[in-house]
């Protein structure tokens, strides 16, 4: 079946222009034919009238009693005086030498008169004919214009897609090459015509810079990792001394908990910023409770949540399990629990599982119905209560995009948000 593509398609418009083209060359050739065939038939016309008119003369000069017959369609006469000209049809009377045009009834009449030798020979033709043949070939020239369009939209189509099979090709297999761009160089082929062989070198160049790119970022990002990661597990591990140092004062204690707090929270943004930059998957999929990987991810704000004196509900059976990844699920669910501590000042906490829906709900401020729609931006804040980067729902909805999970907000401002992660 034969299928013309969108209107926005580079195939339709090759097809529209080439068809376009072909239409407008032979419907100006159709218009030249449909109006210079009436002045063919015209002089067809007068070339009878004239020949008959000739054959007339001559024949009355030979023979001075020759009488014309008269037909359905061509009458001729020889007038000599009233008496002739009375003797003939009215609508053909009076006229002078000269060519003229009469209509009787629904009969269109060409007449040509001329005067010799003291007679006048009239020859009257009855042009239906002629007009029934015009209208018969302007009906053709219609008919034929009409069909010459559809042939040249299905030409065109067809045309069209001989001539953009080489960047169809060509785009078929750059959405083949991987993603980090180890086929390289393998987009030009010595047969590619000449236009569509310097887009697949520009494709080649390009995928060979991005491939670079990429490299270095990996580089770099590994470096940062290795980097900040050996002071952060200094940090944490000269902390985990200091607390188990006995007689610590109190105050002393408080601050080595604030430190280890704080670079637990590094280390968070850390791995955040590296899975954006990387963009890469957290590890395999594997059956995870959900309610034990909630109190995992809870458990590095737990005193936050104790301090802000908040009612933590986790409505989830202990039995309840999903096959997902485990480190994305955690990474999603801290962010998310996360904020809404960070927004909550007063009120509760609450963590649901049903029917593969996973509900994050707070009392807290809520966001604004202007926000909405800037929620996921990297480094966007709606409020400046709290702490943060601002980078945390980005994750959580790039870790969800990237697990094909499907992310949903229902937010009152001065009442608080749910965050729903459906998991397909």
């Amino acid at each position: 079946m034969l299928r013309f593509p969108n209107e926005h398609s580079l195939r339709y418009r090759v097809a529209v222009a080439l068809s376009t083209f072909s239409i407008f060359i032979v419907g100006t050739l159709c218009i030249i034919l449909y109006f210079v065939s009436d002045d063919i038939e015209e002089a067809h016309i007068e070339q009878v009238i004239d020949m008959e008119m000739d054959h007339l003369v001559q024949r009355y000069q030979i023979h001075l009693d020759f009488i014309p017959q008269v037909g359905s369609n061509l009458k001729s006469y020889v007038i000599h005086d009233m008496n002739d000209e009375l003797q003939i049809p009215a609508y053909l009377r009076g006229f002078n030498s000269g060519y003229h045009q009469v209509y009787y009834g629904l009969e269109n009449y060409h007449i040509r008169v001329r005067e010799l030798d003291g007679a006048k020979f009239l020859v009257a033709y009855r042009i239906a004919l002629h007009q029934q043949r015009l209208s018969k070939l302007r009906l053709i020239i219609l008919i034929s214009w009409f069909i010459v369009v559809v042939i040249a939209f299905v030409v065109g189509y067809l045309l069209a897609r001989v001539l953009v099979k080489q960047v169809t090709d060509l785009a078929d297999r750059v959405s083949q090459l991987a993603t980090d761009g180890a086929q390289t160089g393998l987009l030009a082929r010595p047969d590619m015509d000449e236009e569509v062989a310097q887009l697949a070198h520009a494709l080649d160049d390009y995928q060979i810079r991005i491939k670079r790119m990429l490299q270095r970022e990996q580089e770099f990002t590994a470096n940062v990792s290795h980097e900040l990661r050996t002071p952060i597990t200094t940090i944490l591990t000269s902390c985990e001394l200091l607390v188990a140092t006995p007689d610590v004062p109190a105050r002393a204690h408080y601050r080595i908990k604030m430190i280890e707090a704080a670079a637990t929270r590094m280390g968070e943004q850390l791995q955040a910023l590296l899975f954006l930059a990387r963009e890469q998957g957290l590890g395999v999929t594997e059956p995870v409770a959900v309610a034990e990987c909630v109190f995992d991810a809870v458990e590095p704000i737990c005193s936050e949540i104790y301090r802000k004196q908040l009612k933590f509900e986790v409505n989830i059976a202990p039995s309840v399990t999903i096959i997902v990844n485990r480190q994305a699920l955690h990474t999603a669910l801290m962010n998310l629990l996360r904020n809404a501590v960070q927004y909550t000042e007063s009120g509760f906490i609450r963590v649901e599982f049903n029917d593969r829906r996973l509900s994050i709900s707070d009392s807290g401020i809520g966001i604004e119905p202007a926000y909405l729609p800037l929620l996921y931006e990297r480094f966007f804040r709606g409020s400046e209560q709290g702490e943060g980067l601002g980078i945390g729902l980005a994750i959580v909805k790039r870790i969800c995009n990237y697990y094909s999970w499907e992310i949903e907000v229902v937010s009152t401002p001065g009442k608080g948000t749910t965050f729903h992660i459906i998991f397909p």
